[in-house]
């Protein structure tokens, strides 16, 4: 730390200010690439002074909920999640902008453009104008930071949860921050002066969503006045054209002009749309170039601001590439600066895809589930999101299915319903926790004649190791869901154990009914840290 700054990620700077903003708990699942949010969190030696929880929860859903009840008597908490997150959360998302805050709410969502570890490239944005709650998007770390507080403030002025959208290159680029002194943060410490706004029975949920109409000029006021969107006209003239930069948009907009933007530039980080801002940038200009990471979301909107016959570019004309995140190359191209160049993929450089760890109990899973469904012809084998994934590559091309979180057993127990034998699932522990078991009871009460394979690692591996909600619980999960005992069998992943494994893989496909085969051996990767990390101790 060097004259009050620190080099943070994105992710970083995001934890520390809202640790400066006096939040009582982070709620978060691990989630490419929001994870280093609630990471640092736990280590902070202020977070732990303070004494905020930063437990993971079992999945989005629960995390927000869980916000819910610490905004609800009065203490201030944050989200976070990767953008998929957001749609396991939605139901308590949208919900809390009719119930109102009390305490601050803060929901992060880390989108990931080009999809770098991730099944799409959905806009969080769409959810906060959704839910018609204000919508934050940081252009930099210093502003990630400096947002936070005001997002709390924000949130409990206004009673509304605030979405502050991120994305990638963001999240996992460092930037030397300027910190505030945290001595000064203090959490809120009101409580509910209206309880019946937080019993969402239809009478108190239309009085309520009745209130959040309302506020909504106060909020587009608010998107004009403030300092985050930033307005630069020339007066007196038309420029050739006008730029709208959103987010971390506006950085590579700057990349492109060191020494100053040369035309009328709206910078927009904070929403609903500044339709004021918008208007007078287009009376300054005969087109607009909208930069935006993600999909069309203020392109689209600027058709219903503008007139009709208004020039607006960007992703939906083709300026920019409509998938993908952005670069200063592509934007540079955009921007019609002479000698742009975007770089195509290198042609000469020998692929590496992505494969499972040397020692990964996994790979002796598949190992014995293609050797058990080589002699089934229709053997079709479910599978999920998680580091396991990668079973669906060579050597092992092991899977038919990889959709959403909990999706294995799920479309398993359909494919069964409709005729298919044998179906299997293949499902991680922690995936499992996050929304593997409700799939699972439904197969239990239809009497389903699926196998499962919960292949637990002892950890959620696939974003860093973190503690995996239900190790050492499976058993006793799936019992309680209803699976017979003698059914919910446990093996250990290792080519010594393949006769027996693949034995009872067998046994358990032949059975007509719900079956679980747990296959249990600890993370290479977590293993290995353990062990460095006990011969450190030692020394």
């Amino acid at each position: 730390m060097e004259n009050n700054k620190l080099l943070l990620l994105g992710d970083q700077a995001i934890a520390l200010g809202a640790i400066h903003a006096g939040i009582s708990g982070v709620y978060a699942y691990p989630g490419t690439p929001s994870t280093e949010i609630t990471e640092y969190i736990q280590e902070s030696p202020l977070a732990k002074e303070r004494g905020v929880h930063s437990r993971w929860c079992t999945n989005e859903k629960t995390a927000m909920e869980a916000a819910l009840g610490v905004s609800y008597v009065g203490k201030r908490a944050l989200v976070c999640m990767k953008h998929v997150g957001m749609n396991v959360c939605a139901d308590a998302f949208v919900n809390s902008a009719i119930t109102g805050v009390n305490g601050g709410i803060v929901v992060v969502a880390a989108d990931d453009p080009s999809m770098h570890s991730s099944q799409n490239e959905q806009d969080s944005r769409f959810y906060g104008k959704f839910a018609m709650i204000p919508i934050l998007e940081p252009s930099s770390q210093q502003e990630a930071y400096d947002m936070m507080g005001y997002a709390f403030e924000l949130s409990e002025s206004k009673k509304l949860p605030v979405l502050m959208r991120i994305v990638t290159r963001l999240a996992h680029s460092r930037a030397a921050v300027a910190v505030r002194n945290a001595a000064n943060e203090t959490a809120c410490t009101g409580r509910a002066s209206v309880p019946t706004d937080w019993i969402l029975l239809p009478a108190n949920a239309r009085q309520r969503y009745k209130e959040v109409i309302k506020v909504q000029p106060e909020l587009i006021k608010l998107a004009e006045e403030t300092s985050y969107n930033a307005l630069s006209v020339t007066v007196g003239g038309t420029a050739e054209k006008g730029i709208i930069a959103c987010g971390i948009g506006y950085n590579y907009v700057m990349e492109n002009y060191p020494d100053g933007c040369p035309y009328p530039l709206l910078k927009i980080a904070q929403y609903p749309l500044p339709a004021e801002k918008i208007t007078r940038l287009a009376h300054a200009c005969k087109e607009i170039l909208v930069v935006e990471d993600g999909q069309p979301f203020v392109e689209e909107q600027l058709k219903g601001v503008l007139p009709s016959t208004y020039i607006v570019k960007g992703r939906l004309s083709g300026e920019l590439p409509r998938t993908g995140e952005l670069n200063p190359d592509n934007v540079k191209a955009a921007l019609g600066i002479a000698g742009a160049q975007v770089y195509a993929a290198a042609q000469n450089v020998v692929p590496r895809p992505p494969a499972l760890c040397n020692g990964c109990g996994h790979r002796d899973v598949y190992d014995a589930l293609n050797r058990v469904a080589a002699g089934y012809p229709d053997a079709k084998i479910f599978g999920d999101i998680g580091c396991y994934t990668l079973g669906a590559l060579p050597p092992f091309r092991a899977l038919d299915s990889c959709v959403d979180m909990g999706a294995s057993i799920t479309m398993a127990k359909g494919a069964a319903d409709a005729g298919l034998f044998p179906a299997i699932a293949v499902i991680g522990d922690s995936t499992f926790t996050h929304s593997g078991m409700t799939g699972l009871l439904d197969a239990v009460n239809d009497q389903s004649n699926i196998t499962v394979i919960i292949s637990d690692n002892l950890t959620t591996a696939m974003t860093g190791g973190q503690d995996s909600a239900g190790t050492n619980k499976f058993e006793a999960i799936c019992l309680g869901l209803g699976v017979e005992p003698e059914h919910v069998r446990v093996v250990v992943p290792l080519p010594k154990n393949m006769e027996e494994i693949t034995r009872i893989i067998r046994e358990e496909i032949e059975y007509k009914g719900v079956s679980v085969i747990i296959p249990r051996r600890e993370c290479m990767q977590t293993l290995n840290r353990k062990l460095k990390q006990k011969r450190a101790e030692k020394k």
